[in-house]
């Protein structure tokens, strides 16, 4: 408790909030790449805490969000098969597809099982040896390591009826991918926390190096984001960007090279779809030859119709950092926790969730 109530410190908040005010004198936009930096936003009344010179978007970074409808009906469709048992995390449930959720192909007779780790399905897989286990990957570099450590596990155990859908995506050429499109002028970028735990610090450097932005990595305590957002201010006001590490005691330069070594010994780089996005190079992570047997795409290449988004729907939008949420005519309205239409209302991460849960309509 000690450890927790030092980043929240209200007295040091009130400190950073005063020199962020000092220190802001030109108006600037701020991207946070993270939903749970969205979430932590909210939690704490960051928003409304900080000067009107400085203001806040919310990115792509929700991994629930940023699938594909395309790959939701892929998933579907692979659960449905007699002999499959579809493994996924919770959130992914009431994600909606072109026709329909996992949630509803369970109802429907879908053997459709959430777990909380990789670690669950592959035990699912040991005690049913006569199914095929499909566990559904997604996340960003924060959880493909963990999948790609439970694949050698599958290896070294001989489970031939475990397999993985990778839908496994990168964050920084997402990131240069909303820069690139030039529809969201941004003045920085809060860099990920979790994720650059993985990645180092150093994997951000292109942002000022390629398109003159800072970025500031930060934690998901309210002084590691007010300590990013000065980081930020101050590199804007000197004309200097550069990457600054506001969240040290996780993030080092290089990250994590076991967790790295590890992810790309078994996954590769390739395309992606991103919801809202739609085909972004090099930020997808499939699996490499050499572990085709775990490869689920593979094992089953099923078929399925051309994708439709949600009627009146603006999650990409929102994604991409051109709307806010309540900018969305379903927002609240049609669109609910309860009867959600796009991803964005669905995940514990999602833009429109916080949103709603804080009162921001």
């Amino acid at each position: 408790m000690k450890y927790v109530d030092e980043f929240r410190d209200p007295q040091k908040a009130h400190k950073l909030l005063a020199w962020i005010r000092k220190r802001s004198t030109r108006t600037v936009r701020l991207m946070e790449f993270c939903g749970g930096h969205t979430h932590a936003i909210f939690k704490f009344g960051l928003r409304q805490l900080l000067p009107p010179t400085v203001s806040l978007l919310s990115g792509p970074g929700c991994p629930v969000c940023v699938t594909a409808s395309s790959d939701l009906d892929r998933v579907i469709a692979i659960a449905h098969l007699p002999e499959v048992i579809m493994a996924t995390f919770g959130d992914m449930m009431r994600v909606p597809g072109s026709k329909g959720t996992l949630q509803r192909a369970k109802a429907q007779g879908a053997d459709v099982r959430m777990v909380y780790s990789s670690l669950d399905a592959l035990s699912i897989a040991r005690a049913n040896s006569d199914r095929a286990l499909v566990f559904l990957g997604i996340g960003f570099e924060t959880t493909a390591p963990t999948v790609a450590a439970t694949i050698l596990q599958a290896q070294a155990e001989g489970l031939d009826n475990f397999s993985v859908l990778s839908l496994h995506k990168l964050t920084p050429p997402a990131t240069q991918a909303i820069l690139d499109a030039g529809e969201v002028k941004l003045s920085g970028i809060i860099g990920p926390g979790h994720v650059t735990t993985i990645i180092g610090a150093d994997s951000w450097g292109f942002l000022p190096r390629d398109y003159g932005l800072p970025c500031a990595i930060a934690g998901f305590e309210s002084l590691d984001i007010l300590k990013a957002i000065y980081a930020l201010v101050d590199m804007i006001e000197r004309g200097v960007p550069g990457v600054s590490n506001a969240y040290g005691r996780a993030v080092n330069a290089k990250g994590n090279r076991v967790a790295l070594r590890v992810m790309h010994q078994v996954f590769q780089t390739g395309v992606a779809e991103w919801r809202g996005l739609g085909s972004v190079p090099a930020s997808g992570l499939s699996l490499r030859d050499e572990y085709a047997a775990f490869d689920a795409s593979r094992r089953f290449p099923v078929r399925v119709a051309p994708s439709q988004e949600p009627k009146g729907c603006r999650c990409g939008e929102v994604l991409r950092g051109i709307i806010t949420p309540p900018e969305c005519p379903l927002f609240a309205r049609v669109c609910t926790p309860a009867r959600p239409i796009g991803p964005c209302m669905v995940s514990g991460e999602g833009a429109c969730a916080a949103y709603l849960q804080y009162g921001e309509v």
